[in-house]
């Protein structure tokens, strides 16, 4: 297919969803994925869809969790658009096949996770969540008619007509696209941090690929870090325990045995709290409890940990904070749009605002069917392209380097400084250099992004966020309702 109405890359929970809404409006799709369909990052997403669901919940006390957790800059438009369409995309995925935990009675099972005041977690599978549902999404997809997948292939450049405007994009093995619209679903950027719980190919390859067509970056300063990233078992360094884990009544503790922290306060909290108990000790980790937690509801976290030589239903895990999520990405309005008419972005490679400095937990999954479809339906109504006129917008996207992620790390971890931040503008990564511009402009501490030298957060700069434009790497401050 070399002319279609959408082009969607990316074959995650955003850019499956946003392809089959496109198809089911009789749209021809071309959906571009780089490993084959199911084997994405999302498909090793613990967390579970975040939506008011239950008898004593409302969008309007889902917002309120949103607002809270983002620390003052979350934008109102994009948190009330979550949570009042959020219950429709859980009733579409049932729709799809995807069937959700539910207790003996047959009741919706709802997990509670950090920062969430009322139990509106689903979850599929309990902690397979993600594996459930790119199973169900990518067989809908590869048996639409109207989809077109292109497996095994990345997009090497976006293709911009004369008037600025995305009409496509050309691939790595030299194939040309032609497409009402583009959008962009490649995931997140936390694999540029060398202690992760991200793949190695979540280093913002899209960021950069929007970048070069001419788009703007948001929040780069902001990554989530989560606080129980397995620490010191060998095969499974990195590896991701649940938030949903400790919603179900796992603890966290110190050397001594003696817990520390609320375990379900917001995440950013909970990961300086066992920063503060590693800093204090020398200790490498803190430790979670997880003995008394029913292990048939985290198979896949019990079977992970059991296959690397420890059992969590009778020992301790050995946990500390490891870069999960960067709330940053291509700045979008709330159809996905961004500054490059044409080109949209969703998902983890996004920023709408919605998760201001601190994302609330499983609000990403949601984010990924409410905004992707949202994405869809607008590109749809875009001009249709002329492409004897369009030129390759060349972007250079490589892995991070072993180095820059171990600077990353140094420089801009948990806590940063202004000589660590200065000495990070000199790396040869320009993601990297981006995420120092932003947080060394973003002169406070707030949520996910903690200077040592502004302790605390900026009247000033409530609501406001950190742009940068395609072209430079100064930082600009701009509000966003």
């Amino acid at each position: 297919m070399d002319r279609a109405d959408l082009i969607v890359v990316g074959a995650g929970a955003a850019g499956l969803y946003a392809a089959l809404c496109a198809a089911r409006e009789d749209a021809r799709v071309a959906l571009i994925s780089a490993r084959p369909l199911a084997e994405t990052a999302s498909y090793w997403a613990q967390g579970g869809l975040a939506a008011a669901l239950a008898g004593d919940d409302s969008p309007a006390l889902h917002l309120q969790d949103t607002l809270e957790a983002g620390r003052g800059i979350v934008r109102p438009s994009a948190a009330r658009i979550l949570t009042e369409e959020a219950p429709a995309r859980f009733r579409d995925l049932e729709g799809l096949g995807v069937r959700f935990d539910a207790d003996r009675h047959g009741n919706l099972a709802l997990g509670l996770e950090g920062g969430h005041s009322r139990r509106r977690v689903a979850h599929a599978g309990g902690s397979a969540t993600g594996r459930r549902i790119l199973r169900e999404l990518s067989a809908a997809v590869a048996e639409h008619p109207g989809i077109d997948v292109l497996e095994g292939r990345r997009a090497g450049a976006l293709r911009v007509a004369p008037d600025g405007r995305a009409a496509g994009l050309d691939t790595d093995d030299g194939r040309t696209l032609a497409a009402r619209a583009v959008i962009l679903a490649t995931g997140g950027a936390a694999a540029l941090w060398s202690r992760t719980t991200n793949p190695p190919g979540s280093f913002g390859s899209g960021l950069l690929l929007a970048r070069a067509a001419g788009a703007t970056l948001a929040d780069l300063e902001f990554v989530q870090f989560h606080p129980t990233a397995v620490a010191g078992v060998r095969g499974r360094e990195g590896f991701l325990v649940s938030e949903a884990v400790r919603g179900e009544g796992a603890t966290l503790h110190d050397a001594s045995g003696e817990r520390f922290v609320d375990e379900l306060a917001p995440r950013d909290q909970v990961a300086r709290a066992i920063r503060a108990v590693m800093d204090a000790s020398g200790e490498p980790h803190v430790h979670l409890d997880m003995r008394h937690v029913d292990p048939g509801r985290f198979p896949n976290v019990v079977g992970a940990l059991r296959e690397a030589g420890l059992d969590p239903t009778r020992e301790l895990v050995p946990v500390s904070p490891a870069a999960h999520y960067v709330m940053g990405g291509i700045a979008t309005d709330l159809h996905g749009r961004t500054a490059v008419p044409g080109l949209f972005a969703v998902g983890e490679c996004a920023c709408t605002g919605l998760h201001g400095a601190n994302r609330l937990a499983s609000n990403s999954l949601s984010e990924c069917f409410v905004f992707g479809g949202r994405a869809a339906a607008a590109g749809l109504d875009e001009p249709a392209p002329r492409t004897s006129e369009n030129a390759p917008a060349p972007a250079v996207v490589t892995p991070p380097t072993r180095e820059t992620r171990a600077a990353v790390w140094r420089d801009a971890g948990l806590e940063r400084d202004t000589t660590g931040l200065t000495r990070l503008l000199d790396d040869p990564h320009p993601l990297a250099r981006l995420v120092a511009a932003s947080a060394l402009a973003r002169q406070e501490s707030r949520g996910a992004h903690q200077r040592t030298e502004f302790p605390v957060s900026e009247p000033g700069l409530d609501g406001y966020h950190s742009l940068v434009t395609a072209g430079g790497t100064d930082v600009a401050h701009e509000a966003w309702d």
